[in-house]
């Protein structure tokens, strides 16, 4: 994909998760999402920081001891508690924008509105359709760069094909389905395991009660 597609996603994506916010009942708010002590409303509150400035991210690494999970979920912790109708506000006014946070490109708010879209539908029995081919670029992106999630290393042995788009990475046990269940496997997450498989799909699973792949982002 290229920038302008990217940043189209993104909106689009934004868009249709304010919608989704301002439909959620405050059970479902309270809800606790796909992220490990994470809350649906805390997700929801992070992905209105996405615009966090260079001061703030230094002071939050500071305050959380140098881990960038611990300081990304204080973020989303302080900021909280904002109602739903607040953070679908919050989204809808940085659609159009092209800012990020210090040190990124354009595709790690595309995995993030991708990812924690799906953080907060899945543990609600919502569906959230993915677009495949903006999922084949996160899955890429997370693939291609170690940190956070170290997708190359936690999946190391497992060859990894999307049966919806154009996408394979690793080599070893084959792991095939759909790219939004493999992009939520490389962030770490177990809840794509049932829809994915393949020899290597069922060692996964075999595994997902020893070393977790619960991700905090």
């Amino acid at each position: 994909m290229d920038p302008d597609d990217v940043w189209r996603t993104i909106d689009a994506e934004r868009t249709s998760l304010a919608d989704l916010l301002e439909d959620l009942s405050p059970a479902e708010w309270r809800t606790a999402s796909l992220c490990d002590a994470w809350r649906v409303g805390d997700v929801a509150v992070h992905l209105t920081q996405a615009h966090m400035g260079l001061g703030a991210a230094l002071v939050g690494a500071v305050r959380a001891g140098g881990s960038f999970d611990r300081m990304i979920r204080d973020s989303a912790l302080r900021a909280a508690p904002l109602p739903p109708a607040e953070c679908a506000r919050r989204l809808r006014a940085m659609v159009g924008s092209r800012r990020t946070a210090p040190f990124i490109t354009p595709l790690e708010p595309l995995i993030d509105v991708l990812v924690h879209g799906q953080d907060i539908t899945v543990p609600l029995g919502r569906t959230r359709p993915v677009p495949p081919a903006a999922a084949a670029a996160a899955a890429q992106r997370v693939w291609d760069t170690g940190f956070p999630f170290r997708a190359r290393r936690r999946l190391r042995g497992f060859r990894l094909t999307a049966t919806d788009a154009d996408w394979a990475v690793g080599s070893g046990l084959p792991v095939e389905g759909p790219i939004a269940a493999l992009l939520l496997l490389a962030t770490g997450r177990e809840a794509g395991l049932d829809r994915l498989s393949g020899e290597g799909a069922a060692e996964l699973s075999a595994r997902r009660h020893g070393d977790s792949l619960r991700s905090s982002r």
